[in-house]
């Protein structure tokens, strides 16, 4: 049993998944504290956790899929874009 960090179970679990089963960090972690007894000490293991995880995100319903699966900027991202100096050119 190879385990492996969240992030590299998130990539693989979307290079194996179909479009409908894609996921991103947001849901990957709401899936963590929801099934806490089955993830001991953030131990993530392909073989193991993938099966539960595809179960419960097919049946998620679709509305809390693209709520979750937005992507929220950070509060720096949006310092930098929101204070960014409109640029003019003239001909």
């Amino acid at each position: 049993m190879l385990l492996i960090s969240k992030e590299q179970f998130l990539e693989e679990h979307n290079k194996l998944s179909p479009a409908s089963l894609q996921a991103n960090l947001v849901l990957l972690e709401r899936f963590q504290q929801e099934k806490k007894p089955l993830l001991k000490d953030n131990e993530w293991c392909l073989e193991k956790m993938r099966m539960p995880f595809m179960a419960w995100l097919a049946n998620l319903p679709e509305s809390e899929k693209k709520i979750s699966s937005k992507s929220k900027k950070s509060k720096k991202e949006q310092a930098i874009f929101r204070n960014y100096p409109e640029t003019h050119y003239e001909a």
